[in-house]
């Protein structure tokens, strides 16, 4: 029988949940030459490092899923599932339009690098669509650091491998004016879940795990435990 409880030994709980609207998108990573590609066309690396994820209105954090088989035969009379693959769902963001309208060229030309590997000139009546290298367009250090409105506690995912697959269309009108906005979804190959850099894996404090305060190291014994069966 569940024992009754009062809602004072609730309130703790409840009163500490997260919230939707704290959030920060990082783009990052990028190939030198669809730098070199945006750069030409108005979309400079400083608007792409810094301002970009600022003008995102709505994110989602990465979801993903296990692909199973089903196994017969191990056992006499018994049906398994068992795991063959991990499967990572599409990252969609929606941005605000700056007056400049980089944020529509960022995407736009992005994908246009990553099939414009012809040289002759669009307005060619024989132009023809070449697609790009995957190193060329896909990037690395794209990330969303979710974090608390006192910006004690967060969880952070980096993407990899990551690149745009389709921009939506922007209606526009002569109705009364709105903000405009622009979404974007993107197709990775995996995330991690926690803080990636290099200096992260050095101190042992990468992909969320904890590290030892008293001495500065990471246990020994958790690396033991998460290791593959």
């Amino acid at each position: 029988m569940p024992s009754p409880k009062k809602i004072s030994e609730f309130k703790p709980l409840v009163s500490r949940v997260a919230q939707t609207s704290h959030y920060e998108v990082m783009f990052g990573g990028l190939h030198k030459n669809l730098y070199g590609y945006l750069s030409e066309r108005g979309v400079d690396k400083n608007f792409i490092t810094r301002e970009a994820g600022i003008l995102c209105s709505s994110a989602s954090l990465p979801g993903s899923l296990l692909g199973t088989a089903d196994i017969t035969g191990n056992r006499m009379g018994i049906s398994e599932k068992m795991v063959h693959t991990r499967i990572y769902t599409d990252l969609q963001l929606e941005f605000y339009v700056d007056d400049d309208y980089k944020m529509m060229k960022f995407f736009e030309h992005w994908m246009e690098f990553a099939s414009g590997g012809s040289d002759v000139s669009q307005n060619n009546a024989g132009y023809f669509y070449r697609m790009r290298f995957p190193n060329e367009y896909k990037c690395d250090e794209t990330k969303i650091v979710k974090f608390d409105r006192t910006y004690k506690q967060e969880i952070e995912y980096t993407f990899r491998r990551m690149f745009p697959i389709n921009l939506s269309s922007v209606p526009v009108s002569y109705d009364s004016s709105n903000v405009l906005k622009v979404s974007a979804t993107f197709n990775y190959e995996r995330y991690i879940a926690g803080k990636a850099k290099s200096l992260n894996e050095k101190r042992g404090d990468n992909s969320n795990k904890k590290t030892n305060q008293n001495n500065g190291e990471s246990s020994t014994q958790a690396k033991e435990q998460n290791k593959p069966i």
